[in-house]
């Protein structure tokens, strides 16, 4: 059986299948879904979970959770897609929304039985964070400072799950860490806003450098950054390997100044310069989150885990990163 074009019916359903594959992974951002993983992890440690099962669990729903926060993101912001970046997998065709839809909901669910089974505490928690979600797209990207907030706010939820999935309530000891990772995810959203300031202000969204400019956004997301790495180093006194966590999180802070350098002198820079700021950021709370995890279990255990993931997260960035966010060069489709 062949097509009107002449192609065999096998071959075109093959290369559609493909590409609905590449949208879907286009579509989980893999250079950012070992970092979910990572902070249920630590809030597990930091909890006193030390069996695989319980490790297992505080990172993959966490991550799952993460997965559902994209597809229903991209879902929500699909109009705004449409205007400034068509090329993604909705706007373009790729994926449709219901798929996005369908597959941001199975991610929920599947985190959800996951978390319910390790502790029925956190069902509140995890209803929260599904509202943040769908709330941040819905709602608060739109309002600037807000929408920033709220993604930090979610990081340190995913940091409390953790936590709960190795002990009945989250210990004391982790408030200092979430709220840390709280300003530090702030800022660090924040700073992914200045690569999208055109179609942000065509879109009607009140991003902070689209209200009061960027050398405005970039002093408040540096000002947020090292508040929250002063939390988190503040957060290793109270830590078993004290040493360990203080040491990656100043490394952190190294890659976090690298990424600020290019940024403050300037009322603007182009948009791949302000995405290579935030891909080194994306690099740098990997570090971070480990030395949480380094804090609590212990340096060789934090760096076995934060070597093979950081590699990853490279260099899937490097591979896919520029594509989801700029459009390919005319006459090439864009598959990866």
């Amino acid at each position: 059986m062949t097509t009107a074009s002449g192609a065999p019916a096998t071959a075109v359903l093959l290369r559609r299948a493909g590409r609905a594959t590449v949208a879907h992974v286009q579509t989980w951002r893999p250079y950012t879904t070992c970092y979910p993983a990572l902070l249920g992890l630590a809030g597990a440690v930091v909890a006193g979970g030390t069996g695989a099962a319980v490790l297992l669990v505080a990172a993959v729903a966490p991550a799952l959770g993460w997965l559902s926060g994209h597809y229903l993101g991209d879902y929500f912001d699909r109009g705004l897609d449409a205007i400034g970046k068509p090329h993604r997998p909705i706007p373009s065709g790729r994926l449709s929304a219901e798929a996005a839809l369908g597959g941001g909901l199975a991610c929920a669910a599947a985190s959800a039985v996951l978390l319910v089974t390790a502790n029925w505490r956190i069902v509140p928690l995890f209803a929260v964070a599904m509202a943040g979600i769908v709330g941040y797209s819905k709602v608060f990207k739109k309002r600037g400072l807000a929408g920033n907030a709220s993604r930090g706010f979610l990081t340190a939820l995913a940091l409390t799950i953790g936590a709960m999935v190795a002990a009945p309530w989250p210990p004391w000891a982790l408030l200092p860490v979430a709220a840390g990772f709280l300003l530090h995810d702030t800022a660090s959203n924040l700073v992914g806003t200045l690569r999208d300031v055109d179609g942000d202000r065509a879109g009607g969204y009140r991003s902070v450098p689209v209200e009061r400019g960027f050398r405005h956004a970039v002093r408040l997301a540096l000002g947020l950054y090292a508040a929250g790495v002063v939390l988190i180093a503040l957060g290793s006194v109270i830590a078993d390997d004290w040493l360990a966590q203080v040491v990656l999180t100043a490394v952190a802070a190294a890659i976090g100044a690298a990424a600020f350098l290019p940024l403050p002198r300037r009322d603007s820079v182009p948009a791949r310069t302000a995405l290579r700021a935030h891909e080194l950021l994306v690099a740098e709370r990997l570090v971070l989150a480990a030395a949480v995890v380094a804090g609590a279990a212990g340096a060789r255990f934090a760096l076995a885990l934060a070597a093979p993931v950081l590699a990853f997260s490279l260099v899937t960035q490097a591979l896919m990163r520029s594509r989801h966010e700029f459009p390919a060069p005319a006459g090439r489709e864009d598959t990866a």
